[in-house]
């Protein structure tokens, strides 16, 4: 497993490895033991799996307020997204700030976003399949999210030329400004 430091060092890039031959591949996407080892110590208690045919597919940016705050890890098994974490956490330098990075099938990155960050993606391939580990369950009193296209954060999306397709449920959210909730 390799682990990289973003511009934000809070966010990782962790790269499991990946044994091919002739049959296919094999790989340990998440390891305890292994992150232990690498000073990452996350307890997952929940997958989720997203599927989404179109290509511009946005989903978030969201994240969970305390005390059900998630942190995230974030891989793609088909297809190909340009994943975001944004930093919000008041006291942070680097707050408002984020970090985009691309995640694919073919790359075999996985995003480890932790609590205090907003999280999204926009799909880049048709029929894109995310996986994601999470620390803490889905609660919907604690569901919170940040607009994708806040101009304050300046997220340079890839989209298509038709846009962004996102659920009406994203397209209300507010700006970071806007938002009261958030980490210290």
């Amino acid at each position: 497993m390799q682990v990289e430091e973003t511009a934000i060092p809070a966010v990782k890039i962790v790269t499991p490895k990946k044994h091919g031959d002739v049959r296919g591949f094999f790989s340990e996407v998440y390891s305890r033991a292994a992150w232990e080892e690498a000073g990452l110590s996350f307890t997952f208690v929940q997958d989720n799996h997203s599927f989404s045919a179109a290509i511009g597919t946005m989903r978030g940016l969201h994240f969970q307020t305390a005390p059900l705050a998630q942190a995230k890890l974030v891989r793609v098994s088909r297809g190909r997204i340009f994943d975001v974490a944004i930093d919000i956490r008041r006291s942070s330098p680097t707050f408002g700030h984020y970090v985009g990075v691309e995640l694919s099938a073919e790359n075999w990155r996985q995003a480890l976003i932790p609590i205090g960050f907003a999280h999204g993606f926009v799909t880049l391939e048709p029929d894109t399949e995310v996986l994601y580990k999470a620390t803490a369950p889905y609660s919907p009193a604690n569901d919170r999210g940040v607009a994708w296209d806040d101009p304050d954060i300046g997220v340079a999306w890839p989209l298509p030329a038709g846009g962004a397709t996102l659920s009406d449920k994203d397209r209300r959210l507010p700006r970071l400004k806007d938002v009261d909730e958030l980490f210290l």
